[in-house]
C-alpha cells in the first residue's frame, strides 16, 4: 500500500543536518510519518497519493524542536517565589508541590504540553519526581496528556528518598522509599517505554539530584536503566549552593560524585550544569554525557551562566529545556533558542559565544542527541520522521530581517502556521488541533485555586 503524501514548498528551509544545510527557497514531501525528500526548488511533478500541498511563501521550515528537561506539574504553581534562589525556592515550594494529586497533575501537564506544543517543540519530556502518598496514578495522568496533546514524549519518571528528616530539602510524605522508587520506577519502563523508531512515549529513569535522594538510589538507579536499556536523567551542578553541598556531604564535587554512581555515560544527559570547570567538561565529553541547557531558569533562579561554548567546543552533547514552569513561566521552548544566544553572549566568550544557527542545533538536532533519538529526529533528512514546523516570518514582527534563521532567533516569537508530528498535524496557524486550548486553560486555572487551598489550609 503506498503512503499518503504531504508536499510543502516555496518556504526557505533550515535541514540542521550535519553539513547545516539550506535552501532559500525549497521543499519537503513526506511519505506517511518520514521525509522523503528535501532540496531546492518545488516539488518533483507527478508524485502520486499527494493528499495536501502547502504553499509555505513567507515561512521558515525546520525540524521540530525537542525540549529535554521540563517539570509539568509545576504548571499550577507559576508566579510563586519570585525572587529567590534555587534551595530558598524549593524550601518554599516544596509543601504546596507535596499535596499534589492525579487531577491536578494531568491539568499541568495539558497546560505544559498545550504551550510546548503551541511553539514549536514535537517531542517534549518530563522529569517528574514528586510522588506524594495516596496521589493517584501521576505517570497515567502525565502519559496520558501527552498522547491527547500528540507530541513524542519522553517521561524521566523521577524519584527522591531523601526527606528533611534525612538531611534533604522535600517533606518527609512526599518522598518514596528506596525499594518503593526502584519498584515504581521498573513498572513504569515496562508499561510503557517503547524502543522503536517511531516511538511516541519512551521513559527514562530520573532520580532528583543529589540533595534529594541518596546514593544508593543513584547506584540501583543506574543499574536499573543499563539492565532496561533506557536512559538517565537528573539535575546536575545547577548552583555554587549544591556543589558546597555534594562537598560537604560526599567529599567531592558533583560530577566526581555522578562518576562514582555510574552516572556518566553516553546514556545520561543531565539539567542545567552551570557550575562545570574545565576537567567536568572533559570529564562529560570523555563519556559523552549530555546537558540540557535551560537559560531562562537558569536566569529565573540566579543560578548563573552555564559554559555552553566551551561544552560544544569539547564534544559534549547540548540540548535546550524550558525547565518547570514555577521558574520559567512562559513555558515555551522557542524562546530559549533567542535567550540561550543572548544569555550565553555575557559570558566570557561574549559576541563569539553562540551564533543563531548554532542555537537553532541546540534546540533541535541536540536536543534530540541528548535524548538518544538523533537518528530518527532533530534534521531534516530523506528516511527521518517528519517531526517539522513551519514558521510564519512575512509579518511585520520579523519583515525586515533578511535572513530566516535570524529573524527566528534574534527576532519577536514567530506564530507556527503548522507542526507536523510523524506528519500529523498538532498546530494550524497558531492553535493546536488535538486539544481544546480554552478548556485547558480553565481545568489547569481550576486545579491551581484548588492546590493553593489544600496549601493553605495546610
Amino acid at each position: 500500500m503506498t503512503a499518503s503524501r504531504i508536499v510543502i514548498e516555496n518556504c526557505a528551509i533550515a535541514t540542521v543536518d550535519a553539513q547545516d544545510t539550506e535552501y532559500a527557497s525549497g521543499h519537503v514531501v513526506i511519505a506517511g510519518d518520514r521525509v522523503e525528500s528535501v532540496g531546492a526548488g518545488p516539488a518533483p511533478q507527478g508524485l502520486a497519493d499527494v493528499v495536501r500541498r502547502i504553499d509555505g511563501t513567507g515561512h521558515l521550515l525546520t525540524p521540530g524542536l525537542v525540549n529535554t528537561h521540563h517539570h509539568f506539574y509545576q504548571w499550577i504553581t507559576r508566579g510563586l517565589a519570585t525572587d529567590h534562589n534555587l534551595f530558598n525556592w524549593l524550601v518554599a515550594l516544596y509543601p504546596t508541590w507535596a499535596r499534589i494529586d492525579e487531577p491536578m497533575v494531568r491539568a499541568a501537564a495539558q497546560g505544559s504540553l498545550a504551550m510546548l506544543a503551541r511553539g514549536g517543540v514535537t517531542t517534549a519530556m518530563d522529569h517528574h519526581y514528586v510522588y506524594p502518598r495516596g496521589s493517584g496514578d501521576l505517570t497515567g495522568a502525565i502519559i496520558g496528556a501527552a498522547k491527547e496533546t500528540g507530541v513524542r514524549f519522553t517521561l524521566a519518571r523521577g524519584s527522591m528518598d531523601r526527606g528533611e528528616s534525612d538531611g534533604g530539602l522535600p517533606p518527609d510524605f512526599a518522598v518514596e522509599t528506596l525499594e518503593g522508587a526502584l519498584a515504581a520506577t521498573e513498572e513504569t519502563v515496562d508499561t510503557y517505554h517503547d524502543a522503536s523508531f517511531d516511538a511516541m512515549t519512551q521513559i527514562a529513569v530520573a532520580p532528583c539530584s543529589p540533595f534529594s535522594v541518596t546514593t544508593e538510589l543513584m547506584k540501583q538507579g543506574a543499574e536499573l536503566a543499563r539492565r532496561k536499556g533506557v536512559r538517565l536523567h537528573t539535575h546536575g551542578s545547577e548552583t555554587v549552593e549544591e556543589e558546597q553541598f555534594c562537598k560537604e556531604l560526599f567529599g567531592m564535587g558533583p560530577t566526581d560524585y555522578f562518576e562514582s554512581t555510574g552516572w556518566l555515560g553516553s546514556d545520561v544527559w543531565m539539567a542545567h550544569c552551570v557550575h562545570m570547570n574545565d576537567s567536568d567538561i572533559a570529564a562529560f565529553a570523555r563519556t559523552g554525557t549530555g546537558v540540557a541547557h535551560c537559560p531562562s531558569s537558569n536566569a529565573r533562579l540566579a543560578a548563573g551562566i552555564a559554559r555552553v561554548p566551551d561544552m560544544l567546543a569539547a564534544g559534549v552533547p547540548v540540548g535546550l529545556g524550558v525547565d518547570g514552569t514555577a521558574s520559567n513561566e512562559s513555558g515555551e521552548l522557542h524562546t530559549e533558542l533567542r535567550n540561550a544566544l543572548l544569555i550565553n553572549r555575557l559570558g566570557a566568550h561574549r559576541e563569539a559565544a553562540l551564533n543563531a544557527r548554532q542555537a537553532l542545533r541546540l534546540g533541535t538536532y541536540g536536543g534530540a542527541q541528548v535524548l538518544g533519538r538523533a537518528d530518527q529526529i532533530g534534521s531534516v533528512e530523506a528516511g527521518k520522521l517528519a517531526d517539522l514546523v513551519l514558521w510564519k516570518l512575512d509579518t511585520v514582527a520579523h519583515s525586515s530581517i533578511a535572513d530566516p534563521v535570524t529573524a527566528l532567533v534574534f527576532g519577536a516569537a514567530a506564530p507556527v502556521t503548522l507542526s507536523l508530528v510523524g506528519g500529523r498535524t498538532v498546530v494550524e496557524d497558531n492553535h493546536l488541533t488535538t486539544v481544546d486550548e480554552d478548556a485547558v486553560a480553565r481545568s489547569t486555572r481550576s486545579e491551581a485555586r484548588r492546590l493553593a487551598r489544600i496549601a493553605a489550609d495546610g
